[in-house]
């Protein structure tokens, strides 16, 4: 080891009971660091999470393991580590991240770090290893998606992934609306979708999800994993329950966060066939996050990815007034998605790259 990781501790992460317990002083001091590291990647706020917000998403739970680390340089934090590991029957896989401040790069902790990920991962039997990673702007070489969908830059970070035997599997794009805007066209594109969508109506609700649509938006939760585009990556099928839905709520609930569900109905089944999620915080004057939006395959093609997004979008002006823009992900390849987007107005403002590993047995 050399002398400057003498100095670095990998220390287990404490998840405490609240951000006010007495053993949550490093989670908060990790989540501060976590915040820093954002916006210098993004050059903005949007990415910051108050702790107590931040908390639900990391307490353990039936579905995945979690395991993480603070990266501690002489007494201080200056970065964390974290593996997930899904708890689907003979899953191969292991989500994971390494983020560090930038002043603390080129020093091996970077190294260090992934080294203790792919160590806990080979000790639990995972063989998959995927990460995502913003990759902003800049000059030089590029690495194209084997998609043929979308590229980025061949950067710190990619360079990093590529050292290791990490393959780009795909991009995506992190797109924004500006809810200060007109919605002139989200009012237009919304008339003609719901002229398309004849036999299917609109249906709204708020976190926690009333029990006449538990059953029908946890199996749309379940197809987000087999329907979504995932390019050569890698996801376990995933199986939704109204018990796996309520903690799925509860995670915004509890902290304060607000989660509206934007559906499409089949008028004659009362199947949930399309829908969408816009989350905003407890500072409502904060940014909003689209977060999934699913049409299932077999009802394609009846404009219902617009009459969701539009319609979500029209009521959430006054539901939150004060926030000042809508921030979503897709991948490249998801023409139609990036269609509707693009139509109703977003505009891309960041790119990430999804990268994959397959460790040797």
């Amino acid at each position: 080891m050399s002398d400057t990781l003498t100095r670095i501790e990998f220390r287990p992460l404490v998840i405490p009971e609240s951000v006010e317990a007495d053993d949550a002083a490093d989670f908060r001091e990790m989540v501060r660091v976590r915040n820093v590291v954002y916006r210098e990647i993004s050059g903005h706020d949007d990415g910051s999470v108050p702790a107590d917000e931040l908390l639900p998403n990391l307490k353990p739970d039936e579905y995945r393991v979690l395991l993480a680390w603070i990266v501690v340089d002489d007494g201080r934090v200056v970065g964390r580590a974290m593996v997930e590991l899904p708890s689907e029957t003979d899953s191969k896989l292991a989500f994971w991240r390494v983020e560090l401040l930038r002043e603390v790069w080129g020093r091996g902790i970077g190294s260090a770090a992934y080294a203790l990920i792919e160590k806990t991962a080979r000790e639990h039997g995972r063989t998959i290893l995927q990460a995502w990673a913003e990759h902003p702007a800049g000059p030089g070489p590029r690495i194209v998606s084997p998609t043929g969908f979308g590229d980025i830059p061949e950067d710190h970070a990619a360079r990093f992934f590529e050292h290791r035997g990490f393959s780009l599997e795909q991009v995506e794009r992190n797109s924004v609306f500006d809810l200060a805007g007109t919605f002139e066209t989200v009012e237009r594109l919304h008339a003609e979708a719901v002229a398309a969508a004849e036999g299917f109506r609109v249906v709204q609700w708020f976190a926690p999800t009333p029990p006449e649509f538990v059953e029908g938006y946890a199996w749309m939760k379940s197809r987000m994993i087999t329907d979504a585009p995932a390019a050569n990556l890698e996801f376990d099928e995933e199986v939704w329950d109204a018990a796996r839905l309520a903690q799925h709520d509860a995670k915004y609930t509890d902290v304060g966060r607000l989660m509206q569900v934007t559906a499409a109905q089949h008028v004659e089944t009362g199947e949930l066939v399309a829908f969408n999620e816009l989350v905003i915080g407890k500072d409502r004057t904060e940014a909003t996050y689209q977060e999934d939006t699913l049409v299932l395959k077999e009802h394609r093609g009846h404009k219902l990815g617009t009459l969701v997004k539009c319609a979500g979008l029209l009521s959430w002006r006054a539901i939150a007034p004060l926030s000042p823009r809508v921030i979503t992900y897709n991948a490249e390849e998801n023409r139609p998605m990036l269609d509707i987007n693009e139509a109703i107005g977003f505009v891309p403002i960041a790119y990430e790259g999804a990268w994959k590993k397959v460790l040797d047995d």
